[in-house]
């Protein structure tokens, strides 16, 4: 297995824990660019921190969170995720995204999520 490939894998792992933080804090650079689809993209971790923290606190029921397919490239991976939850702003949400995710480091620099609005 690559070490990429193993820290991928840590990371989707602790997500499926509900440690999705604990996976930002440990796998994303201090740099780090996140954007949604062709959304700006938020710079810096704790821009991200914020981001990702009013995404969390907004849900108002989990149902599952499932990687499908991962995939290893040069310093890039890309994981296509199935979600399905109930979020305070926009109601019920159960659909597949793919991230995109740029490696320097053994650190994420740069994640980019695709998914359908």
């Amino acid at each position: 297995m690559s070490k990429l490939l193993e820290k991928v894998t840590d990371l989707n792992d602790l997500v499926l824990q509900g440690k999705a933080m604990e996976a930002f804090e440990k796998y994303y650079d201090e740099d780090i660019i996140m954007q949604e689809n062709e959304s700006q993209p938020t710079i810096g971790k704790e821009a991200n921190r914020k981001r990702e923290e009013e995404f969390f606190s907004n849900i108002t029921e989990f149902r599952s969170a499932q990687p499908l397919k991962v995939t290893i490239g040069e310093n890039t991976s890309m994981v296509e995720w199935q979600y399905d939850y109930t979020h305070k702003e926009s109601g019920i949400r159960n659909y597949s995204q793919v991230s995109v995710q740029e490696w320097k480091n053994g650190k994420i620099t740069k994640e980019k999520f695709y998914y359908n609005n």
